[in-house]
């Protein structure tokens, strides 16, 4: 299953004290020797991180994995115990958030122990499981936010025309995103690429060290459907949305000169369009999604394709970026649903800052008169 590790030799030329002129100690010193086999031999040029380093990036992912648990977990809730809230749209927004809150749960409590160790002591089986997590909660989360996009696509320029998202039909995209991801989070366990231990010692992810062609070429594949597809395709959504949002506007305004008043709005609402206030969370969107996943892009490909060194620390960002994806995803999706924030504040009252429910829930019901079919997606 696994493919062959660094040679003997490496080992001990490491133990010889090579590693261009750092002396005697390595990154991989404190690797246990069942662990040797996975760790490619790019690794062994590196001294030790300071011990700082470990600190720090233990203590923040294990804030950011009880935030993400909380948030997620109360998405969750308030999602499936709330009937008005029930709908197949909101379907995705759960999926997202369980996404998300599994991710956490996998990952963050096992780096947090790596990182008081200084390296990874679980062993190569939970390398692997914690890699194979990874990736499979984070495609599954990707493709969930491409999903959501797609289906406000759906409801807001095709508008009355667009065939409604059922229950079923949400339920298949669901299952389809997942067995899609599994696919992809499944094959390096059979040959195509393997999970190994990242540079820091302290988590596991795709090898991009290796130079065999066949394992490069998963990296490239994957990234194409997993990171430049998802992206285009929630650009693609989100502009033809703002597009139809600023066309309604237009009307909208044209239709009150011809009625000879000053707006069709409420008056709170006529100080700020509906079409900037969607640009702002689709630019707030992608902005996040671009932020979450491209460190992880750019470790991988500056692995496969030689463009710059990699060092154990330059390998701590693309963890640390992806797993915050995890914290902010449900404020975008959760907290920006005025339905979700009303709902939440009710269950928690303590939470609420001001009487009012939902300070954005204006700016929200404004969008949804494109079409009366956005189910509430938010």
């Amino acid at each position: 299953m696994l493919s062959a590790g660094p040679s003997h030799a490496a080992y001990t030329w490491a133990a010889q004290g090579g590693g261009g002129g750092f002396g005697n100690q390595t990154v991989v010193d404190k690797v246990p020797p069942e662990m040797l086999h996975m760790v490619d031999s790019h690794w062994y040029q590196f001294p030790p991180m300071n011990p700082l380093w470990h600190g720090l990036l233990g203590f923040v992912i294990g804030v950011l994995g009880v935030i993400s648990i909380i948030g997620n977990g109360m998405v969750i809730y308030i999602f499936t115990t709330t009937k008005s809230l029930r709908t197949p749209s909101n379907l995705l927004v759960v999926n997202l958030a369980i996404s998300d809150f599994l991710m956490m749960v996998a990952m963050s409590p096992a780096m947090v122990i790596n990182c008081y160790y200084e390296t990874w002591v679980l062993g190569p089986f939970f390398c692997e499981m914690y890699g194979l997590a990874g990736s499979l909660f984070g495609c599954g989360s990707i493709w969930t936010m491409t999903m959501i996009a797609f289906d406000r696509y759906n409801v807001i320029v095709k508008g009355l025309s667009a065939k409604p998202m059922s229950v079923n039909g949400a339920l298949l995209r669901i299952f389809a995103l997942w067995f899609f991801a599994l696919a992809w989070t499944l094959a390096p366990l059979f040959g195509w690429n393997r999970y190994v231990p990242e540079g820091n010692m302290t988590a596991c992810g795709t090898d991009y060290l290796n130079k065999d062609m066949l394992s490069r070429s998963y990296i490239l594949i994957y990234s194409i459907f997993v990171y430049f597809l998802p992206l285009f395709l929630i650009i693609y959504s989100y502009f033809f949305i703002i597009q139809a949002v600023a066309a309604h506007e237009k009307n909208m305004r044209e239709q009150a000169k011809k009625m000879n008043v000053a707006s069709l709005r409420s008056a709170e609402n006529q100080n700020t369009s509906a079409e900037c206030k969607l640009a702002k969370v689709a630019l707030m969107t992608i902005s996040l999604w671009f932020m979450a996943w491209t460190p992880y892009l750019v470790i991988n490909y500056a692995g496969i394709f030689e463009t710059t060194k990699i060092s154990p620390l330059f390998t701590i960002w693309g963890s640390l970026f992806a797993k915050a994806n995890a914290v902010y995803n449900p404020i975008v999706y959760g907290i920006s649903h005025p339905k979700y924030r009303a709902a939440l504040f009710q269950r928690f009252p303590s939470l609420a800052c001001t009487s009012e429910t939902a300070p954005g829930a204006d700016a929200t019901s404004t969008t949804t008169t494109v079409t009366e079919g956005e189910k509430s997606a938010a």
